[in-house]
């Protein structure tokens, strides 16, 4: 790969990713726990619980749960989380939208995708490399809506 090629364009056919796996891994590699409001098509409101755990240099294993469910596990590496942030450039539109949000009122890049089965939006903070602080997903059914509500470092949580 050119040195000089940005690292947030995975592909000439993709939109420039909010952040670097270099960026994820440099926030996330110490550990973090999300908690996060799931507002499902149908009014129902469930929380869920990410925790990021066992980070080194190739990636970080994330375990997620909520309070009727076991917890799942899945390894990652650094690049995979970037990768779900690119979006085809022929399909999204990536913008600036200043957001009131659990996290704090904050300017977030947004990414509007349209997909067939039903529009997306996320909203990533640059303050807080790695998952959408937000997204948004549009169905037949109505909107289902993710939002991270508390995001806590493992250092912070002493």
């Amino acid at each position: 790969m050119d040195a000089n090629a940005d690292p947030h364009v995975i592909a000439a056919d993709l939109l420039p990713t909010p952040f670097s796996a270099a960026e994820i891994r440099d926030e996330l590699r110490g550990g973090a726990l999300f908690r996060i409001r799931v507002e499902a098509a149908d009014g129902s409101v469930t929380e869920r619980i990410n925790r990021l755990i066992d980070g080194d240099d190739e990636g970080i294993t994330t375990e997620s749960w909520t309070a009727d469910a076991e917890p799942t596990r899945r390894r990652s590496t650094w690049r995979e989380l970037q990768e779900h942030a690119a979006f085809p450039a022929a399909l999204a539109r990536r913008s600036i939208e200043v957001l009131e949000h659990p996290l704090g009122r904050a300017e977030l890049i947004r990414y509007d995708v349209a997909d067939p089965d039903g529009d997306e939006v996320f909203w990533f903070s640059p303050a807080h490399p790695g998952m959408p602080v937000r997204y948004e997903i549009s169905t037949a059914d109505g909107v289902m809506r993710t939002t991270v509500v508390e995001i806590t470092r493992d250092a912070d949580r002493g």
